[in-house]
């Protein structure tokens, strides 16, 4: 794939691809009760804002918008949010989060890995409601909506429970799948030396000993977004353009994640799945 210069997507491009009806319609679907964040190439725009009607989208686009972000948290009233509000008031306007699970592997393939893997500890636990999207560049969003959890935890109001449940479950996932992960990447490379290669990484970083036996220490590659979910955290919206890469976020069938290529991702190769994302 030939990407556009970092930071930049033409604005024919942009213009082209947010004025398709269906990415619109899937635009703004995903936008209810969240707070969102318009991407011009570098930098963002207001916040907070929200996306109310698919003109809105084009009007943007027009205006140099090269990408949208919306928020994991749920709100009465996305417009009232305010960085001053304390933990009490944020409380009172939310009315639930999803959980989004965020790979971003150097390495393509182990974000496919990853992403399969953590997509099956989901199921194993027999969550539903699982949902998958290329993150546009290197990673995969994957998805479990408010509806799926229950109402209360531990006595308190899930929905109150926000950025501690979401980063408690990512990292039970990791904690989980992080075994399984290195002896994919170990079979899939055969040798600690192409990871290295394709990593960057020392072998200080990757190997590790351990009474006498060397072994590969997975963690150092497996990029989960557990230490970063925070109050009014954003993810890139489904159908969003990506920056550095020119590639579209794309929804896919979770069950089918390892026979993603990103050639399905260019602007032009771009359907509406009928797995939506949340």
């Amino acid at each position: 794939i030939k990407n556009f210069p970092i930071h930049m997507i033409p604005i024919d491009v942009s213009l082209s691809h947010y004025k398709r009806s269906d990415v619109q319609e899937e635009i703004i679907a995903n936008a209810k009760d969240r707070e969102v964040a318009v991407k011009f190439n570098d930098n963002f725009g207001k916040r907070p804002d929200v996306l109310r009607h698919t003109s809105d989208i084009l009007e943007m686009a027009k205006q140099g918008a090269t990408s949208f972000h919306a928020s994991e948290e749920l709100w009465k009233n996305p417009l009232q949010l305010d960085t001053s509000m304390r933990r009490q008031e944020l409380d009172s306007l939310r009315i639930g989060w999803d959980l989004v699970i965020d790979i971003d592997c150097t390495v393509f393939d182990y974000s496919k890995i990853a992403a399969d893997l953590v997509i099956k500890a989901l199921k194993f636990h027999k969550v539903k409601s699982v949902s998958c999207k290329f993150s546009g560049n290197k990673g995969f969003h994957i998805g479990v909506p408010f509806e799926a959890f229950p109402e209360k935890a531990e006595n308190e109001d899930i929905k109150n429970i926000f950025p501690d449940a979401p980063k408690k479950i990512a990292l039970y996932i990791k904690h989980m799948i992080l075994e399984e992960f290195g002896e994919r990447i170990l079979n899939l490379e055969g040798e600690i030396s192409k990871v290295l290669e394709k990593t960057g990484k020392k072998a200080s970083e990757v190997i590790y000993k351990d009474k006498g036996r060397t072994k590969f220490n997975a963690d150092s590659i497996l990029q989960m977004d557990t230490l970063l979910i925070s109050p009014r955290h954003l993810y890139r919206m489904p159908y969003s353009l990506h920056e550095k890469s020119g590639l579209v976020s794309t929804p896919l069938n979770p069950d089918k994640v390892l026979l993603f290529k990103k050639e399905f991702a260019l602007p032009k190769n771009v359907r509406i799945s009928s797995h939506r994302f949340l």
